[in-house]
């Protein structure tokens, strides 16, 4: 039986990856590719992508995920400093309701300037005590009986 594929068809990012479609590339090593998006939202917005298609972040096995998390601050630090950026958004969506519209998992690097005119709506909410305690011993009990690839 041979290996399944690590790209997927009928997915974009995978076909940049396979050099079917050019990008602006940034850098790519054996794990990664980090490009600037044809849609930016600012100047020096970039994607980071694994160079295998996982759908999002739920589907991503640990080591991608750390070979990702590696390269991100030198690669926020390298796009912010190229367009004097003092900040910047990283951001991870993971499911449509989350606003993902490229299904195989990648990182916006979004680098931000006071008056760079991009606003991210954000309506806190309140958190009840009662209710805090409720969801903590759920998220605790989920983490303990999943398989997260994290030894002890």
């Amino acid at each position: 039986m041979s290996e399944p594929s690590p790209h997927s068809s009928g997915c974009i990012f995978c076909r940049i990856i396979a050099g079917e479609i050019p990008c602006q590339k940034i850098i790519e090593n054996q794990n990664i590719l980090c490009f600037l998006d044809i849609g930016p939202v600012v100047v020096g917005h970039s994607l980071v992508i694994p160079k295998r298609h996982v759908g999002n972040i739920f589907d991503m096995p640990p080591k991608l995920a750390a070979d990702l998390g590696h390269e991100l601050p030198a690669l926020a630090r390298a796009i912010c400093a190229a367009v004097q950026a003092p900040a910047c958004h990283i951001l991870l969506n993971s499911g449509v309701e989350a606003m993902q519209s490229v299904h195989h998992a990648h990182y916006h690097i979004i680098p931000r300037k006071s008056d760079d005119g991009f606003f991210v709506p954000w309506h806190p909410g309140k958190l009840r005590t009662q209710e805090a305690h409720d969801l903590i011993s759920k998220i605790q009990n989920n983490y303990e009986n999943m398989d997260n690839g994290i030894s002890a």
